[in-house]
Formats: structure tokens, C-alpha cells, sequence
């Protein structure tokens, strides 16, 4: 009873926090409104949604609770182009993609997209942002993707590519789910970027990478290259659906960028990487969506 009573409680926390999120951002739509009331003379700002993990929401400052604020890609978006878009943003940290698209949390898309407070004329978003796919492999389950050391190559990729296969079906299924409730909105991924496996980790939770290494007896150096290739492996599954145009998707090009001090710990990036991961983003909206950013 009293674990139900805390996933309860959680489940009440997390409807609240999205609850303030939708009333801070309808007041700024309502407020754009009587700014743009004459569309043919002025863009407006682009008006997003965006679902996703910790990437999206991720509420430490670094390692830090202090200074409170989140510092993940949404928040920085918030504040970058001019003018700066509005995003209605309904993530939350730890969910794996078959969270992202469970039952549940399909039906507060559906709401937030049929809520024509949260957008302005065309009724609907110019764009979803989505971030999933790290919360499905990492953890105290990605030891099931590696072979001991000295008994294969590292990342097994017969078990690594059934997980994999589980993540794509998810951005399947928003495609899916796009084209039913919000037809013609291009959705806009990422493939994050490659981390350290080195055990660093906020007070609060973590670490999720380092002691599937130990245990299969990986050392740091050998675990930052297995990460890579998983991660490259998911980076190529993206790029092959967004290859279709039927799933009008576009992935924005994030492996790479970061060096060790733009990560605050094993999974997240600091303020200043989390800034840096955004320069992509924002040529890719600037890209799809000209004169609005």
C-alpha cells in the first residue's frame, strides 16, 4: 500500500506540474493573440509541443538543485531566436519511449493538441519535438545488451537491435498518432550525444551507465566506445525513418558536439551543453521554418 500510495502521489505531482506549464503558456498565447491579431502583417512566433525525457526536462542545474530552473533543451530553445517560440512543453524525465507513447500519455497529447487555447490561428502547433530512445537502453538494464568482457565485442547486437526494434516501433507509432490528430505537423527528433560512462551522477538518482561496465568488467575507456556505438546505432534508425517523407520527420544532428565538460554527469549535459546541443536545433527549425525563429 504505501509504494501505491508514492507512484500515486508522483502521478498527482507530475499532472501538476504539467497542469502550471499548460496555464503559463496559455497566458502567454492568449497574450500573442492580441499582439498578432493581423497574421498577413506580422509572423508570429513559432508555437511547439514537445514530448520527450530528461533531455526535454530536466530540472537540476547541472548536478545541482541550485539555482532552481531547468537548463534541458526546451528551456533553452524558450530563450533563443528572435522571437523566441512558444513551447508547450509536457515532458518528463525518466520515460522510455513505450512510456512516451503509453495509453495515458497519448491522451494528454491528444488534449494539449485539441486545446485550441495553446496555439494561435491554424489551431494546432507548428511542430512537435520529440526526445526518446536513451531512457530505453540505459540504466540498470543496459548490462542485458553487453557480453562479459573476454566472451565478445562488447555491446551484443542481436539483443541490443530487439531493444532497438522496440524504440523505433514507438516513433512509428507517433508518426501514426501525428497524422490522426495533428496531420501536416512535422515532428523533430534527436540522437543525443555520447557520453562518459564514468559513474558521475546527481545526488538524487544515477549512476545509469557505469555499473553495467563494472559488472561485465568493461573498463571507462572501453565502455565510452560500446556507448558510442550504441548510440550511433540509433542515430542510423532515426536517420532511416526520417529517409521516408511519408513520416515527416527530421532528426537534428546532436552526436558529436559535446566534449567532456559539456556533460554534467553520465547521461546529462551541463547549462553550457545543453546550450550547445540547441545551435542544431535551432538552424534545423530556422531551416524548416523560415522567417519564424
Amino acid at each position: 500500500m504505501p509504494a501505491m500510495l508514492a507512484q500515486s502521489e508522483i502521478r498527482a505531482e507530475i499532472a501538476g506540474d504539467i497542469a502550471a506549464r499548460t496555464a503559463a503558456h496559455q497566458s502567454r498565447i492568449a497574450a500573442l493573440k492580441v499582439g498578432f491579431r493581423d497574421f498577413a502583417a506580422a509572423s508570429p512566433p513559432l508555437t511547439m509541443l514537445a514530448h520527450g525525457d530528461s533531455w526535454f526536462d530536466y530540472p537540476l542545474h547541472g548536478n545541482s538543485v541550485l539555482p532552481p530552473g531547468h537548463t534541458d533543451v526546451v528551456a533553452q530553445l524558450q530563450q533563443m531566436g528572435t522571437p523566441h517560440p512558444e513551447i508547450l512543453n509536457i515532458s518528463h524525465y525518466g520515460d522510455a519511449t513505450t512510456d512516451e507513447l503509453s495509453l495515458a500519455k497519448q491522451k494528454r497529447l491528444i488534449a494539449a493538441l485539441q486545446d485550441r487555447d495553446n496555439w494561435l490561428s491554424t489551431g494546432k502547433p507548428d511542430a512537435i519535438l520529440f526526445s526518446g530512445g536513451g531512457n530505453d537502453i540505459a540504466g540498470a538494464g543496459f548490462c542485458i545488451f553487453l557480453d562479459f568482457a573476454g566472451a565478445g565485442e562488447g555491446l551484443n547486437h542481436k539483443r541490443f537491435d530487439l531493444a532497438l526494434g522496440a524504440v523505433e516501433a514507438s516513433y512509428l507509432d507517433l508518426f501514426m498518432f501525428r497524422d490522426r490528430f495533428a496531420s501536416g505537423v512535422p515532428v523533430i527528433g534527436h540522437a543525443y550525444d555520447f557520453p562518459v560512462p564514468n559513474g558521475t551522477h546527481p545526488p538524487c538518482i544515477g549512476p545509469w551507465l557505469k555499473p553495467a561496465f563494472d559488472y561485465t568488467h568493461w573498463s571507462e575507456v572501453e565502455g565510452q566506445a560500446i556507448v558510442r556505438t550504441a548510440l550511433q546505432a540509433f542515430g542510423a534508425m532515426l536517420n532511416r525513418l526520417a529517409a521516408n517523407p511519408s513520416n515527416m520527420f527530421v532528426v537534428v544532428p546532436t552526436q558529436g558536439l559535446l566534449t567532456a565538460s559539456g556533460w554534467a554527469n553520465e547521461l546529462h549535459p551541463t547549462p553550457e551543453g545543453f546550450r550547445t546541443i540547441c545551435g542544431p536545433f535551432m538552424s534545423t527549425l530556422r531551416r524548416l521554418l523560415p522567417g519564424r525563429i
